[in-house]
């Protein structure tokens, strides 16, 4: 199982949310990174999904205690949210993501990638 987690919405190292702030905490930031996928608008929170195909834009984090800080995250993105592995495209290694459960429709997919940039 990865130990390294990608994040494309409120988790990123631009939001100060109390989530975003412990994963920080919890953590050693990485990088910035891409997987394939798409990512939508779900009210204020983005969604990915791996198809349509496209680049989203987000960040790795290396966690220090994977198990612990991704059963705080998994409660946080509650049911609507699935976490799976994703091969990151940036660097040849494999991250936990959240994907959105259900498919979403194209008209709020997110075009850039980069939910930072809508």
């Amino acid at each position: 199982m990865p130990d390294l987690l990608f994040v494309y919405g409120s988790l990123r190292s631009e939001f100060d949310n109390v989530h975003a702030v412990r994963l920080r905490t919890e953590s050693r930031f990485a990088g910035p990174a891409t997987v394939a996928g798409s990512i939508f608008l779900i009210g204020p929170y983005p969604g990915f999904r791996a198809e349509p195909g496209g680049v989203v834009q987000g960040e790795i984090y290396s966690l220090a205690k994977p198990a612990a800080t991704l059963a705080h995250l998994d409660e946080y993105e509650g049911i609507q949210y699935t976490r799976v592995a994703v091969r990151l495209t940036s660097q040849d290694s494999e991250a936990w993501i959240y994907e959105y459960a259900v498919p979403l429709p194209l008209t709020v997919r997110i075009a850039s990638g980069d939910f930072t940039r809508l």
